[in-house]
């Protein structure tokens, strides 16, 4: 198992789990909440088959990686990134980011630039701005996200499993396309991870990517589906498509936020056209 030292929190080390596979051109898949690395399961095993060497890793509180009690914030993903990458010495490098993934390539990009990067992959995304606000009239009101951390702290289980659910948008066209054991394997994964983390996360969801998207000058892929219930598309993909110069914009229809599962081959061809 290889981890990779990101800090400390008084007498502990702070350390994220990775996974190194391959060679090639590189490409580090970024995982959404509250899942881990192996989210990436089936996209993986395509990018090895086309030739990339495949980074995967376990943000900070969640799956093997340490579970600190600071540190949920998108400028630490960030920072816990960079170290990831100057580690590895990775150059000429794809990131690839679904649902809460997208946040640590918007943000990587807002503080330390493009230079490293080859191409960007946004599944699911964010950004721009996911809260209401006057300057941000399109965005989610406040309470919605406070209703999340309450549901959280009430009853984490029963608040991640009904996440899943409609995660994968089920009652819907992709609530078909997986089976009640995957939603289980996930929620498995889910409570395994920091209860500190995982409430702490819902702060960072709405934080303002805004500046950051505006530093992104390297060819992105965005991909969303149009029946996504966690990151509904008016708030988030159809925006940030706009404010990106070099983006490739697809929407899936009827696909929920769980894309990389549930169109999992529709995904990893269009990744392995995009980044080849």
């Amino acid at each position: 198992m290889s981890f990779v030292n990101v800090g400390r929190e008084n007498s502990t080390p702070i350390e994220l789990y990775y996974e190194d596979h391959g060679s090639g051109l590189p490409v580090v898949l970024i995982h959404g909440w509250p899942l881990n690395g192996d989210a990436w399961e089936k996209q993986t095993a395509a990018l090895l088959a086309a030739g990339h060497r495949v980074i995967t890793y376990d943000r900070r509180g969640f799956g093997r990686s340490s579970k600190p009690g600071t540190g949920y914030n998108y400028d630490t993903f960030a920072a816990d990134l960079d170290v990831l990458l100057d580690t590895l010495k990775l150059t000429n490098v794809s990131l690839v980011g679904h649902s809460m993934g997208t946040g640590e390539i918007t943000r990587y990009i807002g503080k330390y630039g493009t230079k490293r990067l080859h191409k960007a992959v946004l599944i699911g995304t964010l950004g721009p701005y996911l809260v209401k606000a006057s300057d941000n009239p399109e965005g989610i009101d406040a309470s919605v996200f406070s209703g999340i951390k309450a549901g959280l702290k009430a009853d984490r289980p029963a608040a991640i499993m009904e996440f899943l659910k409609n995660f994968y948008s089920v009652g819907g066209p992709d609530g078909k396309l997986v089976s009640d054991l995957v939603i289980q394997a996930n929620w498995t994964v889910a409570i395994g991870a920091s209860p500190i983390g995982t409430v702490a996360c819902v702060d960072a969801w709405i934080e303002d990517f805004r500046k950051d998207i505006d530093r992104n000058d390297v060819p992105t892929m965005i991909i969303h589906g149009d029946d996504d219930r966690i990151l509904p598309a008016d708030v988030t993909s159809r925006r940030q498509a706009k404010m990106i110069k070099d983006v490739r914009f697809i929407e899936i229809k009827g696909g929920s936020h769980g894309l990389p599962w549930t169109h999992a081959e529709e995904i990893y061809t269009e990744l392995v056209k995009f980044l080849a």
